[in-house]
C-alpha cells in the first residue's frame, strides 16, 4: 500500500475541505501523511474538531480499518454544514507499513508506545515518530481523537482520562497510564497546552461502521464542547499583539551579556514596544542602565570583534538615540557597521563568511542599513548592496540555500535571508540603482514561501520538506519580513493572510512567561538535509526566539495601525 498516494487521492475528492499535511518525518525520511481540514486551525469557534488516527502499529489491517472508518465518516461530517471538521492520520508508522516490519518502524523503535516523549525533539535515532506525532496532535488541539485498531473479535471501546464523558454511552473502559499516545493525550504533559479527549475503538472491519455511528451520535450532541488543549491555545491566540510582546519582554531583552544579536534584537524589540505605548516610559527605565557601560567605553562594545553574531548585539543604537537624544548609542551601531569592509566587488565583505552564509545577510543588512541612515555615507549601502545581490544562494524557486557550501533550504536560513533583505530595504533610498534587484529578490522568496506554509500557519525546519518540524524562529522571521514589506510598500498586500496565520501560530506557542515551543538550536552549515532535520528543537526559554517574536509582534502591531 502506498499511503502517500492514497492520501493525495483522498484529498482530491474534497479539495475545498482537505489539504495534505506532513505530521512528521521518519528515519528513512518518509513523511507521516495526514489529511487536514482547512478549518482545523485558526478561529472557528462554532466547529467541533475531530481527528481520526490509526496505523501506529504499521500493520496493514490497522491502516485499512482507519481508511474504512474515515470513508464512513465523510458523509456524516458533510451533513453537519461545517459544524464538525474531520482530519485524519491513518498511518502513524509509515515505515513499519512500507517495510512490513510493524509494529516496529525499521529503526528499532515502536511508534505506538512511550508517550508522552520527554526530550529528543526531533532527532531521536529510533523513535522520531513519537515526537512528531505528539507535537503535531497537541498543537492541532482537536476536540476529540478517535483511534482505531483492527481485531478479529468483538468491538471494544476505551476512553482516556479527558474523554470520560464519552465513556458511558460507549460502555468504554478507562485507559490507564499505559504509555500509549491516546492515554498520554488525556493525561497531559508540561510541554502540551492541555489535555485532549480521546477514545479508542478496537474492532473487526465488519463492526466498524456500526460502532463509529454510535460515537458519531455522541459527537453531534457534544459538538459545542472544546478540548482543554484547544481552549488554552485559543486563550493564547486571543491576547492582543502587545500583550504577547509584554509576556515576551518579561523574559527577554534584559541583558546584553554576552553581546549577541539574540540579546540586541530583544532590546530593540522592547524599545519598539515602548514606542507603541505612549503611556509607558520610552525607553523603558531599565534599558539605559543596561547598555550604558558600552556607550561609556566603546572598547567594551565589541568584546568579540569579528564575530558577526556579536556585531548584531548593537542593533538597537539608532532607536535608543531616537528615544533619548543621546548620540552615543547610535555611534555604537555605526561602530559595529565599521567592522564591515569590502574584499572587492562580488566578494563577501569582511568579516562575513566567504561562502555567503544567509546569517550574514541579516547581520550586514541590519547594521549597514542603519549606519547609512545615521550617517548618510554611501559606503555602507555600497558594501551592503554588493553583498546582497552577489550572494548566489537564491535559487530559481525563490528560496535560499544556507550558503554556497551548504545547498539546503534551512528554515531559519530563509528567515535570515528575508530579514536581511527587509532590513536593507528599510534604509535603502528609493532611487538607489540596486533597490529594484533587492525588491525582486524578496518578492520571489515570498512567492515561494507562501505555498510552503503549513496548515497550522507555521513554517518548517527544512522549509520545503513536508513533515519537517514546525520551527518557531523561521516563522517569526518570515512573518516579520512580510509585515514590514507590506507596511512599507515593497510587498503585495495579498501576503497579509500569510503573516496573520503565522502570527496566530506563533502566539499559540508563547506562554505567559515568554517560553516558546520548538526553536531550532544554533546551526552552522550542515552536510545534508538529514542533518538539518535532526537539529534539536528547544522549548522553554530561548533568547533567539524571544527576540525574533518581539520584532514580529511589534511589526504586526505597526501594520495593523497603518491599515486601521
Amino acid at each position: 500500500m502506498d499511503i502517500n498516494a492514497t492520501m493525495k487521492s483522498l484529498s482530491r475528492t474534497r479539495p475545498d475541505a482537505w489539504v495534505v499535511d506532513g505530521a512528521g518525518v521518519t528515519r528513512t525520511e518518509s513523511v507521516i501523511p495526514a489529511l487536514v481540514d482547512r478549518r482545523a486551525y485558526g478561529e472557528s469557534p462554532d466547529t467541533f474538531r475531530l481527528l481520526l488516527i490509526g496505523g501506529l502499529s504499521g500493520m496493514p489491517k490497522d491502516v485499512n480499518l482507519a481508511l474504512q472508518v474515515l470513508d464512513g465518516l465523510i458523509d456524516r461530517v458533510d451533513e453537519t454544514a461545517g459544524r464538525v471538521t474531520l482530519s485524519a492520520l491513518p498511518c502513524g508508522n509509515p515505515d513499519g507499513l512500507r517495510l512490513g516490519v510493524g509494529p516496529e518502524n525499521g529503526a528499532g523503535g515502536f511508534p505506538a508506545a512511550g508517550y508522552p516523549p520527554a526530550d529528543g525533539f526531533f532527532e531521536d535515532p529510533r523513535n522520531p515518530e513519537r515526537r512528531y506525532l505528539w507535537r503535531w496532535i497537541t498543537f492541532q488541539a482537536p476536540d476529540l481523537v478517535l483511534e482505531v485498531r483492527a481485531s478479529d473479535s468483538g468491538a471494544i471501546w476505551e476512553a482516556n482520562a479527558a474523554g470520560s464523558r464519552f465513556a458511558p454511552g460507549l460502555n468504554a473502559k478507562t485507559l490507564g497510564q499505559d504509555g500509549s499516545l491516546l492515554a498520554a493525550l488525556g493525561q497531559g504533559s508540561a510541554d502540551a497546552p492541555g489535555t485532549v479527549p480521546g477514545v479508542r475503538l478496537t474492532a473487526p472491519p465488519s463492526d466498524a461502521a456500526q460502532e463509529s455511528d454510535r460515537l458519531w451520535k455522541m459527537v453531534i450532541v457534544s459538538s459545542t464542547a472544546h478540548s482543554p488543549a484547544r481552549v488554552a491555545l485559543e486563550q493564547r491566540a486571543g491576547r492582543s499583539r502587545l500583550e504577547v510582546c509584554h509576556d515576551l519582554a518579561s523574559a527577554h531583552g534584559r541583558t546584553l551579556k554576552p553581546v549577541r544579536y539574540t540579546q540586541g534584537v530583544a532590546i530593540s524589540g522592547r524599545l519598539r514596544m515602548a514606542m507603541l505605548e505612549p503611556e509607558t516610559p520610552n525607553p523603558p527605565d531599565d534599558i539605559v542602565p543596561l547598555v550604558e557601560p558600552f556607550a561609556a567605553d566603546l572598547r567594551l562594545a565589541l568584546p568579540e570583534a569579528g564575530l558577526t553574531t556579536g556585531l548584531g548585539g548593537l542593533v538597537w543604537g539608532d532607536e535608543l538615540t531616537a528615544a533619548t537624544g543621546d548620540p552615543r548609542y547610535a555611534a555604537l551601531t555605526v561602530k559595529a557597521a565599521d567592522s564591515y569592509r569590502s574584499r572587492g566587488k562580488g566578494r563577501a565583505p569582511e568579516p562575513t563568511s566567504p561562502d555567503f552564509q544567509v546569517e550574514d545577510m541579516f547581520f550586514a543588512g541590519m547594521l549597514l542599513g542603519r549606519a547609512f541612515g545615521i550617517t548618510g555615507k554611501d559606503v555602507y549601502v555600497d558594501i551592503q548592496t554588493d553583498f546582497l545581490i552577489n550572494t548566489e544562494t537564491q535559487q530559481a524557486d525563490g528560496l535560499f540555500w544556507h550558503s554556497r557550501a551548504a545547498p539546503y533550504y534551512w528554515g531559519r536560513g530563509n528567515g535570515f535571508a528575508a530579514m536581511g533583505l527587509t532590513e536593507a530595504l528599510t534604509f535603502l533610498p528609493d532611487d538607489h540603482p540596486d533597490r529594484g534587484k533587492i525588491v525582486s529578490m524578496i518578492s520571489r522568496q515570498m512567492d515561494a514561501v507562501r505555498d510552503l506554509q503549513a496548515p497550522s500557519g507555521m513554517f518548517r525546519q527544512v522549509i520545503d520538506f513536508l513533515g519537517a518540524y514546525q520551527e518557531f524562529t523561521c516563522t517569526c522571521m518570515i512573518g516579520y519580513s512580510i509585515a514590514r514589506g507590506i507596511r512599507m510598500g515593497w510587498l503585495d498586500r495579498s501576503l497579509s493572510d500569510v503573516a496573520a496565520r503565522a502570527w496566530r501560530a506563533v502566539s499559540e506557542r508563547i506562554d505567559d512567561k515568554g517560553n516558546v515551543v520548538d526553536a531550532c538550536v544554533g546551526t552552522g552549515g550542515q552536510t545534508s538535509a538529514r542533518a538539518y532535520l535532526d537539529r534539536p528543537a528547544a522549548s522553554g526559554f530561548d533568547d533567539r526566539s524571544g527576540s525574533m517574536a518581539l520584532w514580529f509582534g511589534t511589526e504586526m502591531e505597526r501594520l495593523s495601525r497603518t491599515e486601521a
